[in-house]
């Protein structure tokens, strides 16, 4: 019996299928096929109801952007709020104070006592790439250096420095120069020695031609991976050495999900800029780049930006979100569904031989599917049939990793004990029956 739960018609029901087939019709085909084969009607927390009425939880949060669930109710009074006074200026036309307010914010809440200043922007990969631009331009340095299995987004710069070719890069070069890509150390596929790291950094490009070093705390698309010990404070000791910035990439590991605002609190580590997304403006778009006050002041006015930067809309609803992690203390909360996930993941790899390792901080979790526990071979087949057999069974669960082999745990943060449990049970019959 499901208390949470509602499946009232076979999936995807008679609604939802009318809409595919305009969708078949008039969507463009690279768009990509949906997760969920239902079109949702409404949504509230973690659950999801259908156009046919059947209720879902939901743990993809939209991506990683629903840190506050869906359609919370003192973002939803903020937004109404804002759309009856004005809806765009752009911020360099006619400025509005909701936007030096975020920036506020953020600035007192990034790690580290050096004075920071705030920029914004539409996306997670708008928000690296001016992060690149402001290195390169601060610096006066060209390469930029990433790691294998990172996501940065879909941009031609963005989708230079992710490492997955298909389906992000197919046929769309030729790609951004000067992107180097090196390992990236973690428990699953640790560096016998730290300091070799050096020697790959420098006999690949020379760093005094590097601007940034940009890093995942935690990776995100490329399936959770947790940093070996120690690999990010000595990154940050060798930036220093070369005179390279170091970014990190925090569209999908911050605001909340690790337990601490910015996942890089967890090594506590102050790095020279700051990238964000996703949950900040739980799911309109807005992102941000914090950086140094004294890398930023060193450039033009007018040489970043966008016409809808910042939006209003945007802006209001994210000093919500804020808000609410404050208010209803999320960032202990995810600690604690980090703590649930963590156990229930464990026993699954007791009991089943497909569940490999088990990834993540606080609500950051992932579950790692392979064909046998010791070689490790990922079972990308069987993910995809558990996805299915758990939105079969009205739960959405996103993948991840190079070989789509991954479960991983985007839920909001307001998810209830009870929901959480709900949805862990269907997750693990579809493991137990593939």
């Amino acid at each position: 019996m499901t208390k949470f739960i509602s499946l009232k018609t076979s999936l995807p029901g008679p609604k939802s299928q009318e809409i595919a087939k305009r969708r078949e019709k008039y969507i463009a085909k690279p768009m990509g096929s949906s997760l969920s084969p239902c079109y949702i009607a409404h949504g509230e927390g973690a659950l999801v109801t259908d156009v046919d009425g059947n209720q879902f939880i939901d743990l993809t949060g939209g991506w990683g952007c629903l840190a506050v669930g869906h359609t919370h109710k003192k973002v939803v009074a903020a937004v109404k709020d804002q759309a009856e006074k004005y809806l765009h200026t752009d911020f360099t036309a006619v400025p509005y104070e909701s936007l030096v307010e975020l920036a506020e914010k953020l600035v007192e809440l990034a790690p580290g006592d050096t004075p920071k200043a705030a920029a914004f922007f539409n996306s997670g990969a708008e928000a690296v790439e001016n992060a690149v631009k402001i290195a390169r331009a601060y610096t006066r340095r060209p390469a930029i250096i990433v790691f294998e299995n990172a996501f940065h987004g879909r941009t031609l710069l963005t989708m230079t420095m992710t490492h997955k070719a298909m389906p992000y890069k197919y046929h769309f070069g030729p790609f951004a120069p000067e992107i180097y890509r090196l390992p990236f150390p973690s428990p699953s596929h640790p560096m016998a020695n730290l300091e070799n790291f050096e020697k790959i950094l420098t006999n690949t490009v020379t760093p005094d031609s590097v601007a940034a070093i940009v890093v995942e705390p935690i990776q995100g698309e490329g399936g959770f991976n947790v940093p070996q010990e120690g690999f990010l404070e000595y990154l940050r000791k060798l930036t220093k050495k070369y005179g390279i910035l170091l970014v990190t990439d925090e569209i999908q590991s911050g605001i909340g999900r690790t337990g601490k605002f910015f996942a890089i609190e967890n090594w506590d580590i102050e790095p020279d800029i700051i990238c964000l997304a996703k949950s900040l403006a739980a799911g309109l778009p807005l992102s941000a780049v914090i950086a140094k006050k004294e890398i930023t002041d060193t450039l033009p006015g007018g040489c970043i930006g966008g016409t809808y930067v910042g939006n209003p809309l945007a802006c209001r609803a994210a000093l919500e979100v804020i808000n609410i992690i404050e208010e209803e203390h999320l960032l202990d909360r995810a600690l604690k569904i980090g703590e649930r996930l963590k156990e229930r993941f464990l026993q699954m790899k007791d009991k089943y031989p497909i569940v490999g390792d088990v990834h993540g901080i606080g609500a950051m979790m992932a579950i790692e599917l392979v064909k046998d526990q010791k070689t490790k071979e990922p079972a990308p087949q069987e993910t995809a049939r558990i996805v299915q057999e758990c939105i079969k069974n009205g739960v959405f669960v996103p993948t991840a990793g190079i070989n789509k082999n991954l479960l991983r745990m985007l839920v909001s943060l307001e998810i209830t004990d009870e929901q959480l449990d709900e949805a862990l049970n269907v997750l693990e019959r579809a493991i137990a029956k593939i």
